[in-house]
Parts: structure tokens; sequence; C-alpha cells
């Protein structure tokens, strides 16, 4: 469901819930600057993809940093 570079920016701003998540999130996204579009996408795909996942389904995710 979630790419790789959407788990590890995930793993960056996880504050332990998924709402908390989607708050860090969308911070973010006010300190993009307009040039940083490609983060602005995946934050975006981020979003959309929690907003549809529930609670539970969220805490079942293992967010590991895979950096490689």
């Amino acid at each position: 469901m979630f790419t790789n570079d959407e788990m590890n920016l995930m793993c960056i701003y996880n504050s332990g819930s998924r709402t908390d998540l989607i708050a860090a999130l969308s911070a973010l996204q006010e300190h993009l600057d307009a040039d940083e579009v490609e983060l602005l996408r995946l934050t975006d795909s981020v979003i959309l993809k929690l907003n549809k996942l529930s609670d539970k389904a969220f805490e079942a995710l293992e967010l590991v940093p895979d950096f490689d």
C-alpha cells in the first residue's frame, strides 16, 4: 500500500498515532518551498493513504526505515 519512500517519510515524522502523523505531515507541507514539488507530492500521497487507513491498520504497520 505504501511505497518505500512513503514508509521512510512516515518513520521520520511518526509521533505515535495515525492522526498525529497526518498533523505532522500537514505541518511539514506548510513549510515547503515552491520548488519542493516532489516532497509535496509524497506528503500528499501519504496523507491521502493515511486518511483511508483505520487506526488499527496503522498500528499494525511496521514503521522501520529502509534507506537503501
